[in-house]
């Protein structure tokens, strides 16, 4: 299929197309991303002692995580529906106490990666940090969700040189 320069989703015309992965081998895939949710200190407190009403912060919003990668392509629209093998969230509290730090770790056996997966994961988990706080810290940012690493697939693997995401603001 003749595509538009190097952008694979439009075809020669210029209209949006899901990529053909037919052609492509079945590799083993792996994802990474982060994310940062930066809050008020009282409200990290408050997460961590289990103070919320609405219940155990982290672990709905681990378990939130873990939902969306297995639904990105309901969510992406030219995003192939992958059988993922497994989707790990890390929420770690920054190390300054301003807030929680996540990160999605996604794998497959395919023949597409899940750099999308991962992305998706720690997006809806970072939105649903802040919905369960949002009564006592309408201020939360989320930020610096991106990718941190991907290997399988023709490209090849991809590292990204980190920067704490503090130190990036």
């Amino acid at each position: 299929m003749p595509v538009v320069g190097d952008l694979t989703h439009l075809d020669a015309n210029g209209h949006a197309v899901m990529v053909d992965v037919a052609g492509k081998p079945v590799t083993e895939r792996q994802a990474v991303a982060r994310g940062l949710v930066t809050m008020r200190p009282e409200t990290l407190g408050l997460i961590l002692s289990g103070g919320m009403k609405k219940g155990d912060v982290l672990a709905v919003a681990r378990i939130a995580g873990i939902m969306a990668a297995k639904k990105t392509s309901d969510l992406i629209p030219l995003c192939h529906a992958l059988a993922l093998s497994s989707v790990r969230m890390e929420l770690t509290p920054a190390g300054d106490g301003s807030g929680i730090e996540i990160e999605a770790s996604v794998g497959t056996t395919a023949q597409t990666g899940v750099e999308m997966e991962a992305l998706t994961a720690v997006s809806v988990c970072a939105l649903t940090l802040y919905d369960m706080c949002k009564a006592v810290d309408r201020d939360m940012t989320i930020s610096h969700v991106r990718l941190i690493h991907k290997s399988g697939g023709r490209s090849g693997p991809y590292q990204r040189a980190e920067v704490p995401a503090a130190a990036s603001e």
